[in-house]
């Protein structure tokens, strides 16, 4: 009768492993499916927020700066020049604000500012925009002239 136990005993520990094998090797080739099926897909769909907030940001900086230098020159009596200088300091810190909300990090770097040799009613102004996430870094430079005529 003993004999027969051991037997029965080595039987269920055999079937448990091979459940046991069978189980980690279904998991093993569901992960594996799944990495294959993401790599048909070209791209993260979220990952162009880098490039979407570099499009956005370099249509709307021109006005933005122009808006803001005009109300400071109004309201503050500065020039054309430090007005604009006041402008994209202030629009640099919203845009940092701006992109630390929607997860992506934007900086206006190396900004020059100067006036035009023709008119002082017209400022030229040189910049470096850096947008970054966690996929890409991004660094544009943009140029604009403004006029305050």
């Amino acid at each position: 009768m003993r004999l027969i136990e051991a037997q029965r005993d080595e039987r269920a520990q055999m079937l448990l492993a091979t459940g046991m094998v069978l189980l980690l090797s279904l998991m093993s080739m569901a992960i594996f499916s799944i990495k294959v099926a993401g790599m048909s897909m070209p791209h993260e769909p979220a990952s162009d927020g880098a490039l979407v907030t570099t499009a956005q940001v370099t249509e709307a900086l021109p006005s933005l700066v122009h808006a803001r230098a005009a109300m400071w020159m109004e309201e503050g009596g500065l020039d054309a020049e430090d007005a604009v200088t006041l402008a994209l300091e202030s629009v640099t810190r919203d845009l940092l604000h701006h992109g630390e909300v929607r997860g992506v990090e934007v900086k206006l770097m190396n900004t020059v500012v100067t006036l035009d040799a023709s008119s002082t009613d017209v400022v030229h102004v040189e910049a470096s925009l850096g947008v970054s996430d966690t996929d890409v870094r991004i660094e544009v430079p943009v140029t604009f002239n403004l006029n305050f005529a």
